[in-house]
């Protein structure tokens, strides 16, 4: 099984860039133009009607489906960690205390610096 090629991709379907028209970007997340169509067409469709409760992807995959589709998730979490430590430098780069991001991220100034700082 190869890798999933490195770079941006989509959060929500996982398709790398080159594979997509175009990836909006937000704070640690992507979507591609495929999946924001996708979720006009389920808005529309249930416009006026009460939301069904959401259900995982993997309720209507077959076994092979989950496992092609595993490298994705995992490359998508990859993204999300990158862009992650990417906020946090930025902070640090800006003189925020380790507690201040710790804080913001629900840990305490050690976890957050033994996370985020490189050193050991």
């Amino acid at each position: 099984m190869t890798n999933p090629p490195a770079g941006p991709r989509c959060s929500f379907c996982g398709k790398p860039a080159p594979e997509v028209d175009q990836l909006v970007a937000g704070p640690g997340v992507q979507i591609c133009n495929e999946c924001v169509g996708l979720a006009v067409s389920v808005i529309d469709a249930h416009r006026d009607k009460p939301a069904p409760a959401p259900m995982p992807l993997w309720t209507s995959m077959a076994d092979e489906e989950m496992l092609h589709h595993i490298p994705r998730v995992a490359a998508v979490a990859d993204q999300v960690e990158a862009d992650l430590r990417a906020w946090v430098a930025e902070l640090r780069s800006r003189g925020v205390t380790w507690a201040r991001i710790g804080g913001a991220l629900g840990v305490s100034r050690q976890s957050a610096w033994e996370r985020f700082s490189g050193e050991e």
